[in-house]
C-alpha cells in the first residue's frame, strides 16, 4: 500500500565536497537507521569501499568520515512522494529536494545518480543532468557486483580529475 513519505535524512556534505551522489528516496530501513543505503543487502557502501580500496565500513561515522575525506556529498532527489515500501517503480507525486543548500556551499563538479528513477527525476523536476549509475539496491540483481564496481569507479575518476 502506498504512503506519503517525507525525506528525513540530512544531506551529507561540507565545503570540500566536489562530487554529489543522489539516490531517489531513502528506503524504510535507511530512514529507520538515520543514514543512507542502510539496508544490510544494499551494495552501495560495499561497492564504494572496493572502488577506493578501503576496508568495509562498520559504522555510520566511518561512512561520514569517508565521504568528507574524499569530497563526496550524499543526498536524494526526492523530498517527498507517495511510495510503496522501497519500490522506485511505485513513486508518484515526487517533489524534489532544494539543492541550492549544497550548490551554494560546495563546488560540485559531477553529479551521480544511483538508479534510473533518480536520474530521470533529477532531469524532469530540476533540469539537471547527471551520470546515471546502476542502482545498488538488493532488488537490482540484474547488475552483477563486478559491473557495479566498474560503473562506480567513475566516482573515483571524477574525484581524481578534480585533484589534477
Amino acid at each position: 500500500m502506498s504512503e506519503h513519505v517525507y525525506h528525513t535524512l540530512a544531506p551529507v556534505f561540507d565545503g570540500n565536497s566536489r562530487v554529489l551522489i543522489l539516490g531517489s528516496m531513502p528506503s524504510p530501513k535507511s530512514r529507520a537507521a538515520g543514514f543512507y543505503y542502510a539496508h544490510p543487502q544494499n551494495r552501495f557502501w560495499k561497492t564504494l569501499a572496493a572502488v577506493f580500496g578501503v576496508p568495509p565500513f562498520l559504522s555510520t561515522e566511518e561512512k561520514r568520515a569517508f565521504c568528507a575525506e574524499r569530497g563526496i556529498a550524499l543526498w536524494d532527489v526526492i523530498a517527498e512522494c507517495d511510495i510503496t515500501g522501497a519500490s522506485d517503480a511505485s513513486v508518484k507525486n515526487a517533489v524534489p529536494n532544494d539543492f541550492s543548500l549544497i550548490f551554494t556551499a560546495c563546488d560540485i563538479k559531477t553529479i551521480f545518480t544511483t538508479g534510473k528513477l533518480a536520474h530521470d527525476l533529477l532531469y524532469k523536476l530540476c533540469g539537471t543532468e547527471s551520470v546515471c549509475l546502476p542502482s545498488p539496491s538488493p532488488a537490482n540483481r540484474a547488475v552483477s557486483d563486478e559491473k557495479l564496481l566498474r560503473e562506480y569507479s567513475a566516482i573515483k575518476e571524477a574525484l581524481n580529475e578534480r585533484i589534477m
